[in-house]
């Protein structure tokens, strides 16, 4: 697997976490790979072999882009051979906004818009290696369509508020953040991002943990129940399970495992 990540340029990064390309290969037949939940929306662009999904029992291929909202749970994707994929990592209370889509809940959302017409362009970069400058064709479209986008700089206070507690602070302490009643945020929010403050927040804990474990699995998981503001360590392996589908002691376990066959920088993406 190759992974990198690229700054998201000063005008977005109220908007845009980053920009993120990624290259796995798998085997001649379908294989699966697993999308764990995190607090950010993703815009995806993929390339080679097709990405599909399961739906009502039937494997469904994905156009590309498609976006990955808010997960409850981890998601498998299917694929073989080579897959590619370059993916706009966007903060869930902007993202709707920023493609002038109406916010939903759906975890994987297929959708129309103008910036499939860099499907084509990107593919010609992917297939010569060219990385830099398909990552420079995402972010001047997105430079120009911050240009034309109105911005919620209450939602964009309070988000920021999240981020730099990551999901720890109170809703009021949040909406005192804002400039703003607590009503007045809630109702807000959920319009703008199709979820709750305390959905985004739980998400965002659940995802510092989870990192946390894959770089120091040995960590103390009332340490981190401590820190990440968790009732107990009880509390956090609840959560922790309910995102992941596994216990935090056991994610660490196989982390161990992995982190032996594979590099330490952690990505959302891991192959089953």
């Amino acid at each position: 697997m190759q992974h990198q990540e690229f700054e998201s340029p000063d005008e977005l990064q109220h908007l845009i976490k980053c920009f993120w390309y990624t290259r796995m290969d798998f085997a001649e037949e379908e294989s699966s790979f697993e999308v764990i939940p995190d607090g950010y929306a993703e815009i995806t662009f993929h390339f080679g072999s097709s990405c599909s999904i399961f739906y009502n029992g039937i494997l469904q291929p994905l156009p590309s882009p498609f976006l990955v909202g808010l997960l409850n749970q981890p998601v498998l994707f299917y694929t073989k051979r080579h897959l590619t994929v370059i993916g706009i990592r966007c903060f869930p209370w902007t993202v709707f906004d920023l493609l002038g889509l109406p916010a939903g809940k759906e975890g994987i959302r297929t959708f129309e818009h103008p910036v499939a017409c860099l499907q084509d362009t990107l593919a010609q970069y992917v297939h010569k290696n060219q990385l830099s400058e398909a990552i420079t064709l995402v972010k001047q479209y997105f430079l120009d369509i911050w240009l034309r986008t109105e911005t919620d700089k209450m939602l964009l206070r309070a988000g920021g508020a999240m981020r730099n507690t990551n999901g720890t602070m109170p809703v009021s302490q949040i909406a005192e953040a804002a400039h703003t009643t607590i009503r007045t945020l809630e109702r807000r929010f959920k319009h703008s991002s199709g979820h709750t403050i305390k959905d985004v927040a739980g998400l965002m804990r659940f995802e510092q943990v989870r990192n946390h474990l894959w770089q120091y699995p040995e960590a103390s998981l009332a340490g981190l129940a401590y820190d990440f503001g968790y009732t107990d360590q009880a509390h956090l392996s609840r959560e922790f399970k309910r995102y992941s589908g596994t216990t935090p002691a056991a994610f660490a376990r196989k982390t161990k495992q992995r982190k032996k066959i594979i590099n330490n920088d952690f990505v959302a993406f891991i192959q089953a």
